[in-house]
């Protein structure tokens, strides 16, 4: 019971310092900012035709398409650009524990602080759903138009696929859980990388996780080689699997149709990644070499 408390007190005293930080002020408000520009398109077609809206669907939309879950990693890797959070209180944290006691603490701040900034994304698009929408588990007149007629040309990424697999409180809580799952893998990269490489090789592993991943699409593989669509049916399937991105988006997934990871799967290898990244992390620790030389912001 000891330790778990001085786990909690090590991964609370990261929160105290939240008001007067700019960077976290500044990450909120960009996530804010993201919500609305993602959600804009949608909401500008609810209003022009007056149909109703789901009030989950801003959020399953936006959040089911890799470029948007690639964009509000990024903010989370601005909120966890100093990981693994050494202050000027930490020394005398470490004189009352020990290394693994306080490594877990920042895990666990990590975990908490990936969910709530999950959390936020996804009430910032349901707030700003409110004027159209209704609580029901059905799709909306919205969502159908867009997903049949085509008339978004892509800029709102409604999936036939989905809609036809699964309901909106299902569909939201997988996509959350996805988000949540990329979020937390892309935290541990760094910091794992951080722990081994030092400063700023967690933010150039995050950023190369994401481009890589937005690289590895269906799309531009099919535009830089000029595939037949035999070819391109492969590339989409070989895609699925190898991008962490699109493990993390909800329409690359297979709903019965092809032969993508299923979502269990996906849910799996984050999970798995996450536990070797925390354990490696841990073992790292032993060697890390602690600078107190830096100051609160």
């Amino acid at each position: 019971m000891q330790e778990i408390r001085q786990v909690y007190k090590v991964a609370a005293r990261n929160y105290s310092g939240w008001m007067h930080n700019l960077r976290v002020w500044a990450v909120f408000f960009m996530a804010f900012a993201l919500g609305i520009m993602l959600s804009d398109e949608m909401l500008t077609y609810a209003r022009t035709y007056e149909t109703s809206l789901q009030i989950l669907e801003p959020f399953i939309w936006t959040y089911g398409d890799a470029a948007s879950v690639m964009l509000s990693s990024l903010l989370l890797v601005l909120l966890f650009a100093d990981i693994p959070f050494i202050s000027q209180e930490t020394p005398y944290q470490l004189i009352r524990t020990k290394r693994s006691i306080w490594l877990t603490g920042q895990i666990v701040y990590i975990i908490c602080t990936t969910i709530l900034y999950n959390l936020f994304l996804f009430l910032v698009q349901a707030v700003l759903a409110m004027p159209f929408a209704f609580m029901g588990n059905v799709w909306s007149e919205t969502a159908a138009m867009l997903g049949y007629s085509g008339i978004s040309k892509g800029r709102v990424p409604v999936s036939v696929k989905t809609m036809e697999s699964a309901m909106p409180y299902e569909c939201a809580l997988q996509v959350f859980l996805l988000m949540l799952c990329y979020s937390l893998f892309i935290a541990s990269v760094m910091l794992f990388l951080n722990l081994v490489i030092g400063q700023g090789g967690g933010i150039f592993g995050a950023f190369a996780i994401n481009i890589c991943g937005y690289l590895l699409t269906p799309d531009i593989i099919q535009k830089l080689f000029s595939m037949d669509m035999g070819l391109e049916y492969r590339a989409n399937v070989l895609c699925g699997w190898l991008s962490p991105l699109n493990h993390a988006t909800f329409s690359m997934h297979n709903f019965g149709y092809d032969y993508l990871p299923e979502i269990g799967v996906s849910f799996g290898i984050f999970i798995g990644m996450v536990i070797i990244l925390a354990v490696l992390s841990v073992l790292a620790m032993r060697r890390y070499d602690f600078s107190f030389m830096q100051t609160n912001e």
